[in-house]
């Protein structure tokens, strides 16, 4: 089995040293091994558990609940149905972000089409005339997904 020291941790992941410090301090790594000296020591199993840490993180998961999710990781098959259930909403809560984003996305590339052609034009004139309907099908429908449920003042 390999094992993996905190500096070599730390950079497979892109994370501080005090950070992985402060993950076991909270008891994220509760499997953890120490040399002799205290040195830890992060085998496969801990590198799976904070790729999913990391990305729970990402997901908008609090430290304190991913703790919670661990616990339950350690208590077996009793906590199947909590883990399932967990992940299924954190499922729609990202799926929820991703097209909120999409919106955002949407937006920018209606806003990059938009100033390309008034540079073009060296103005805003014409393009701020030009309709849905006459703009480029890519652009109509970055348009209508950035602007269709929103009322602007």
């Amino acid at each position: 089995m390999r094992v993996y020291t905190i500096g070599h941790v730390s950079k497979m992941f892109n994370i501080s040293i005090s950070a992985l410090r402060y993950y076991d301090k909270e008891g994220l790594f509760p499997n953890i091994t120490r040399d002799p000296s205290g040195i830890r020591k992060f085998d496969s199993s801990d590198i799976d558990s904070l790729r999913v840490i990391e990305y729970l993180k990402k997901a908008g998961m609090q430290l304190k609940d991913i703790k919670v999710f661990l616990d339950w990781c350690n208590q077996g098959n009793a906590t199947l149905v909590k883990r399932r259930d967990m992940f299924l909403d954190k499922k729609k809560s990202v799926e929820a972000d991703i097209l909120a984003m999409m919106k955002v996305l949407d937006l920018i590339t209606y806003k990059c089409w938009y100033y390309t052609e008034a540079v073009k034009d060296n103005s805003e004139e014409r393009v701020k005339s030009i309709e849905p309907e006459d703009m480029p099908e890519d652009i109509k429908k970055s348009f209508e997904n950035s602007h269709g449920d929103m009322i602007c003042g």
